[in-house]
């Protein structure tokens, strides 16, 4: 296999110095590594097996002001796709923003993140693995049905070269295990799913964990009610928090601040989440979910504090989105097929002091979210309504199940109220624990 990255590194080479002789200024190469086998069953049965495995190339060339990008899934002439990118790039127009990261950010020293398990995984042991999930979730009481249930393994990597000097690689395992069920039937159905997913085969949930804890989430759903429309406190589940959290992520994000798409594009050092909230990015966390030793352009990050106890602190940039806004980045590229964006990497929205419990019983009525749809999130005005469903709060515990409901306020509001509980399972690219958020608008019956 490191046999295999330094050929990768030394087409990428190839490709670079090609493009310098075919008259580009600079140029950075890329090739995205990518294996997966995956097997899928549904009632007892295999329905499904897939495995795939393959190595893009991306070429990226500047001429002047003026930049473009070219990738294939195979290299035989690397003269011949080097001429044709800077061909391009003459004719394009001028992008004074973008080009290669400074040299002097890019990263020298790789350090070992512990990303990836060399452990095989074969066929018959995920089919084995997605048989007893199903087994499992069919077993507990009242689930009637199965949607089906997945086991995977696979890997992906990266190789990077520039022409100013840069040249590195990494690669990441991956595993994961899933399934969702249906309990009751006709139009009493409810459905409900779990899952694990891990950088090491070794630290998956057992197959039987994860079926018997979506089996119970999906019998808990049945019998829901409606309930008045109000304002209420709601107390998102870490399933559903995560997803705030990628909202805040995304109205920080650079790009979103450039294009003045992003309702926070204004307010860079000001209170923009509740003081209880900090939000910290960690692109070099061992085995972390979204960890790298460089970013998508060779450049060397550092752990950010987004938000510092309520105040913004950071955007994520890029080289490019940097120089937009007239900054440097940190770091945050993420490369996209031919494209360079700037991204998270292992963002975490930090415990609080109080349990979930806790939070509930100082509210006493609410809502408890565990599952939101729809696409009712507008990242300019910052309006939020989604379709809802989870469980009624009385008297501090859970009451019954809640659904046919929608919920709505502005993500503004939303962040300057929300209190984080302390029960944050670091163990996800983005992280976040159970949330409670004051004043959100419920519409029911």
């Amino acid at each position: 296999m490191e046999d295999h990255t330094q050929s990768l590194i030394d087409r990428a080479s190839s490709l670079v110095d090609a493009a310098r002789t075919a008259g580009a200024d600079a140029a950075d190469a890329v090739v995205a590594r990518s294996s997966a086998k995956s097997v899928s069953v549904r009632l007892g049965k295999v329905e499904g097996t897939d495995a795939s495995e393959s190595d893009n190339f991306s070429l990226r060339v500047f001429v002047g002001n003026r930049v473009a990008s070219i990738s294939a899934n195979r290299i035989d002439d690397s003269t011949a796709l080097a001429e044709r990118a800077v061909a391009m790039a003459r004719v394009s127009p001028e992008d004074r923003f973008n080009t290669l990261a400074p040299e002097d950010r890019l990263a020298r020293k790789l350090p070992d993140l512990d990303l990836f398990d060399e452990t095989d995984v074969a066929a018959d042991r995920l089919t084995r693995d997605a048989l007893d999930m199903e087994d499992a979730a069919r077993s507990v009481e009242g689930v009637s049905n199965s949607s089906g249930a997945n086991a995977s393994a696979g890997s992906g990597g990266m190789v990077l070269v520039t022409s100013h000097g840069f040249s590195g690689s990494y690669r990441r395992s991956g595993f994961s295990r899933s399934v969702s069920v249906i309990a009751g039937s006709g139009t009493e159905m409810e459905r409900d799913y779990d899952y694990s997913s891990k950088l090491f085969f070794r630290d998956l949930r057992s197959p039987e964990e994860i079926g018997r804890e979506a089996g119970e989430r999906t019998v808990r759903r049945l019998g829901p009610r409606k309930v008045p429309t109000q304002t209420v406190t709601a107390v998102y589940d870490p399933r559903v928090a995560r997803g705030v959290l990628g909202h805040l992520s995304s109205a920080i994000n650079g790009a979103s601040v450039a294009r003045k798409t992003s309702f926070l594009r204004d307010m860079m050092d000001r209170q923009v989440a509740n003081s209880t909230v900090t939000v910290v990015d960690e692109p070099l966390k061992i085995r972390g979910q979204a960890s790298r030793p460089f970013d998508g352009e060779g450049v060397s990050a550092k752990t950010l504090k987004m938000v510092d106890e309520g105040m913004l602190r950071h955007w994520f940039l890029s080289t490019s989105i940097a120089a937009e806004l007239g900054l440097e980045t940190n770091g945050r590229g993420a490369r996209n097929g031919t494209t360079v964006s700037a991204s998270s990497t292992n963002l975490v929205l930090e415990p609080g002091d109080a349990s979930p419990e806790d939070m509930m019983k100082s509210i006493g009525t609410g809502f408890y979210v565990t599952e939101v749809f729809g696409q009712g999130v507008n990242m300019v005005t910052g309006e939020y309504s989604r379709g809802a469903s989870g469980f009624w709060i009385e008297d501090g515990e859970i009451a019954f199940p809640v659904s046919e409901v929608t919920i709505a306020s502005n993500l503004r509001d939303m962040f300057l109220r929300m209190v984080p509980a302390n029960d944050l399972d670091r163990d996800y690219a983005t992280a976040a624990p159970t949330l409670m958020i004051e004043g959100m608008t419920l519409a029911g019956q």
